[in-house]
């Protein structure tokens, strides 16, 4: 019972350290500005000023910067997609001469940092004419080496019975990649998505490198206008315009958490 007691009161502990900053967040994010500078700060505000959303939504064109990270992060996704599945599924089922130095020199690219190559791919994409457009943010992404990994080893927990029998019924191999693989390695899938869409519709830096006006530019860019425009002491505003950023990561974790949870345990069970 003791144990069970400090279990519970762990947890609590780690849901309270992971919830306190959007709790603080959403806080400041309802105050008037004199409340953002008292101190002791205060946790609740006395009078909730929901115009400072109003105020965040109007120092840009929020809407285009909200629709640029929309199509920017799921057209990543689609592209992932494509070239991670059938890479994952030929490294986990296939074994070829140099299969597992491809896979090595794959894995090694995990090591490499964004901002060490983005001089040769700003280069390339400037030759192409791909600056200030939604491909030039998309295709740096196109594939993922983290997700080639990741669903190789949901891959190669498949028994190799359920494939030989698909191939007795004559599937061929994208049928048993579409029809039979992909439905079998969902959570984990699933999880690769989330994690993807969160990176992305986060990331500033290739954003900030790629686009010099407001064609293509995402919401991060947006919300650090806030700063631009109203000036750095307006925090209220700047949280506000935070939350509008992190309110789509939080709808997308929601919906997609039973299968995280699903592919933790899967993976704990095989």
């Amino acid at each position: 019972m003791a144990l069970r007691v400090l279990n519970v009161l762990c947890l609590l502990l780690l849901v309270l350290v992971f919830a306190m900053p959007f709790g603080w967040m959403l806080s400041t994010s309802l105050k008037t500005l004199p409340e953002t500078m008292i101190f002791p700060p205060a946790w609740i505000p006395k009078q909730p000023v929901w115009e400072n959303y109003a105020e965040a939504w109007k120092t840009g064109p929020f809407l285009k910067y909200f629709m640029n990270s929309f199509i920017v992060a799921i057209g990543i996704l689609i592209c992932q997609a494509l070239t991670i599945i059938p890479a994952a599924y030929a490294f986990a089922r296939y074994k070829f001469a140099g299969s597992n130095l491809l896979f090595g020199v794959v894995m090694v690219t995990l090591m490499i940092p964004a901002q060490l190559i983005f001089l040769p791919v700003y280069l390339e994409l400037s030759a192409l004419k791909l600056l200030n457009t939604h491909l030039g943010l998309i295709l740096p992404f196109a594939s993922s080496a983290f997700g080639i990994f990741l669903l190789r080893q949901g891959f190669m927990q498949v028994p190799e019975e359920l494939i030989e029998a698909a191939r007795l019924d004559q599937a061929s191999e994208w049928k048993i990649i579409v029809r039979l693989m992909v439905p079998l390695v969902k959570p984990v899938l699933v999880t690769f998505a989330l994690f993807s869409f969160i990176a992305h519709w986060n990331d500033y830096f290739w954003p900030l490198v790629m686009t010099t006006n407001e064609t293509a530019r995402t919401l991060p860019l947006g919300i650090a206008k806030i700063r631009e425009v109203e000036g750095v002491a307006t925090w209220n505003v700047l949280m506000a315009g935070n939350l509008i950023l992190v309110a789509p990561i939080l709808v997308a974790f929601f919906f997609s958490q039973r299968h995280i949870i699903r592919a933790f345990v899967y993976s704990g069970v095989k």
